[in-house]
């Protein structure tokens, strides 16, 4: 198995260095237990489930944000 330097990721093209953190995030994900979350951002995630319990019907769903988001560009 070979080891990649930091100067070796550089020399990756762009989609074999999306593929390389695609790859590491797929192995972070199988481990959920291992990612720990601070207090403040449980709390943080609380506050957006119980203000989206309040008001389900509130906010904008993923595709018209995104929407959103591209247009700006």
């Amino acid at each position: 198995m070979s080891t990649l330097t930091p100067s070796g990721v550089l020399s990756l093209s762009v989609a074999e260095r999306i593929q390389l953190v695609e790859d590491i995030w797929d192995t972070i994900v199988e481990v959920p237990d291992e990612v720990g979350l601070t207090d403040a951002q449980k709390a943080e995630i609380d506050r957006r489930l119980d203000a989206y319990h309040r008001s389900p019907e509130e906010g904008s769903p993923w595709d018209m944000v995104r929407e959103r988001i591209l247009s700006r560009q």
